[in-house]
């Protein structure tokens, strides 16, 4: 497509990008700055994407969207838009009770937030998930070993396994929750709600852009409002400004900063093309910086595991814990 004077192909055979001459058939594709051979597969969420003639032929098998909540208020929507929120309160995570005030449903997903650590960040503390239309709670699963970070989760276990470190809830009708027992929250849902879904988590219809829709179905740009509008009692205060742990615990930020560079180093680099490590760096200097009442390396490790986890979804898998980063004691819990 440009005029460059040097070597080019003869006649009938296509330059493969790698210095080489190949026959249409045999021209490779590209997928995240990287080059793969004619014939070869990759995956993409839920598709198989096949290399033909230089262009990728996938499936287009409609794939379950997750929401991810975690640490000290950080949110990563159905569609992929990534923002923070520091309110204290019940807030409705994801619903399909949306719009009409009489309309029906068959799921509510509350998360309620409290203080964590003294900087004003809040996290996750509870998740209470209703199906149907009696709302009626059926077990309570809480594990509060970790002091400064309490966690309950109030479900109706239709079938429920452990995966793991993680629990996962699984209702009949295409919602699920995948939960660490402490902060971090997976909200993943089936095709069928696309677009009919609302609240902290977005609407799941594939664009990012309108996900700050307001519970009176406003569009937002301003995270602080839409999350306001999401809170279950009138009665808890709006979040009035964006709170910076670093800059009210700067002796903090030079360890945190330290900590959370994993991210962006070599450890990582197979995924760095594949999902953007910056937002998942400043989260976890975020959150490194304002756990100041214990639990500083939980905090800072969820962070790090946050990162890994989109990463497996990418199809990079990530080896980042050692005995010395985030250990975890396969011996012991066999």
């Amino acid at each position: 497509t440009e005029c460059i004077s040097g070597c080019v192909c003869p006649e009938g055979l296509f330059d493969d990008g790698r210095g080489g001459c190949v026959e249409q058939k045999d021209c490779p594709c590209i997928h995240n700055n990287e080059w793969y051979s004619s014939g070869a597969k990759i995956k993409v969420d839920c598709n198989t994407c096949t290399c033909q003639k230089g262009l990728w032929k996938c499936t287009d098998d409609v794939c379950y969207g997750t929401c991810m909540i975690y640490g000290s208020g950080h949110y990563n929507t159905f569609d992929g838009k990534f923002y923070d929120f520091d309110g204290s309160c019940e807030y409705v995570a994801a619903q399909d009770f949306c719009g009409d005030k009489n309309s029906s449903g068959s799921f509510s997903i509350i998360t309620e937030n409290v203080p964590c650590g003294t900087t004003g960040v809040t996290c996750s503390k509870a998740i209470k998930m209703f199906l149907g239309v009696s709302s009626q709670m059926m077990k309570t699963l809480s594990n509060r070993s970790s002091a400064p970070l309490p966690a309950i989760l109030e479900i109706i276990p239709e079938f429920e396994v452990t995966v793991g470190l993680y629990l996962v809830i699984e209702a009949s009708n295409g919602v699920m929750l995948i939960w660490d027992k402490k902060t971090t929250v997976f909200i993943k849902l089936s095709p069928d709600y696309k677009g009919k879904v609302c609240g902290l988590c977005g609407n799941f219809d594939d664009k990012a852009n309108n996900d700050f829709t307001t519970r009176n179905g406003l569009q937002e740009t301003n995270p602080l409002n839409f999350g306001n509008s999401w809170k279950q009692s009138p009665m808890c205060p709006d979040v009035t400004h964006e709170v910076k742990p670093c800059d009210l615990k700067p002796h903090r930020k030079s360890w945190a900063e330290k900590e959370c560079s994993i991210i962006q180093s070599e450890v990582f680099k197979i995924c760095h093309s594949k999902v953007n490590p910056l937002p998942f760096y400043e989260a976890c200097v975020h959150d490194a910086c304002s756990c100041d009442s214990g639990g500083d390396c939980e905090c800072f490790c969820s962070a790090v595991a946050a990162y890994a986890q989109e990463c497996i979804k990418a199809e990079a898998c990530v080896f980042w814990r050692t005995p010395d980063i985030c250990p975890i004691f396969c011996d012991y819990y066999n």
